[in-house]
């Protein structure tokens, strides 16, 4: 038997706890190997007051290379934060060299929260991010991103019913990826995770807002999404997983009082991860 394997591609991060930096020992806690696939590399994410960065769309095309040299071959590809369009093209030849027939895809489509997009993202750069969507299997945005990807306003209010937000996922599942989770939706005292499945319907997974938003929250959602998928679970088991871990560390981390840019104290819950 044959130990799951998932390219990881996105950025690597030195403090923060983000990207790289929680994706890949939550990958491994849930008995998957990681491979680093990086786009950049950081001393500190950019939510900090100075940051280093190295940019690595330069070295990605002859690293890919080594790889597929190496007949490396993956059971799936997440990917996250894409600064350039020359990134995401890069990323788009890289899923159509190593997407084999049983590979999957997750797409955590970093571009922005609270109906602001991050300073990269010009509009060339947002529509070849929704190219994206044909080679993905599942995607994980919040209603920012989710609204973006299909080129919708953003509403005043920061709220879709669940009519309309049903409407917004079957629109995202015909570009592609048979799962779509909207995330990070307020409702009340909760956070609503919306869920649809083609052929399967509308569900909806909420869990307690606790305290405010932190940076890497959504690194540390789709890498427990992503590698419960590539071990055979479903995608409901996938997303309630992930929403109770965040939950879990998100309580821990207001107890210790961090700042928010210092990410979720995960590594507590690492040894729960099952």
């Amino acid at each position: 038997m044959c130990q799951k394997r998932i390219a990881i591609v996105n950025d690597m991060t030195g403090f923060g706890r983000c990207s790289t930096a929680v994706q890949l020992p939550i990958i491994s806690a849930l008995k998957i190997q990681g491979c680093l696939f990086p786009t950049a590399i950081l001393s500190v994410h950019t939510g900090f007051p100075d940051f280093f960065i190295d940019d690595y769309t330069d070295r990605m095309q002859p690293y890919m290379e080594s790889w597929r040299k190496n007949h490396l071959a993956f059971d799936g590809i997440l990917t996250g934060f894409l600064g350039s369009v020359s990134q995401v093209e890069i990323v788009m030849d890289f899923i159509r060299d190593f997407k084999k027939g049983g590979t999957k895809v997750i797409m955590d489509p970093v571009m922005g929260d609270n109906g602001k997009l991050y300073p990269s993202y010009t509009e060339e750069l947002c529509r070849r991010m929704r190219e994206l969507l044909a080679l993905s299997d599942v995607i994980t945005p919040n209603l920012t991103e989710a609204c973006e990807l299909l080129d919708r306003p953003y509403p005043e209010e920061g709220t879709f019913s669940r009519e309309i937000l049903g409407n917004m996922a079957c629109a995202l599942s015909e570009k592609g990826p048979s799962g779509v989770v909207i995330t990070g939706l307020p409702e009340g005292e909760d956070l609503m995770n919306f869920m649809y499945e083609r052929g399967k319907g509308f569900s909806i997974h909420p869990v307690k807002k606790i305290g405010s938003d932190r940076s890497g929250t959504g690194d540390v959602y789709s890498a427990v999404v992503a590698a419960k998928i590539v071990r055979g679970e479903s995608l409901e088991n996938a997303v309630k997983s992930a929403a109770s871990f965040v939950s879990r560390c998100m309580t821990y981390t207001e107890e210790l009082d961090l700042p928010r840019n210092w990410g979720l104290a995960f590594e507590e819950f690492l040894t729960d991860l099952k």
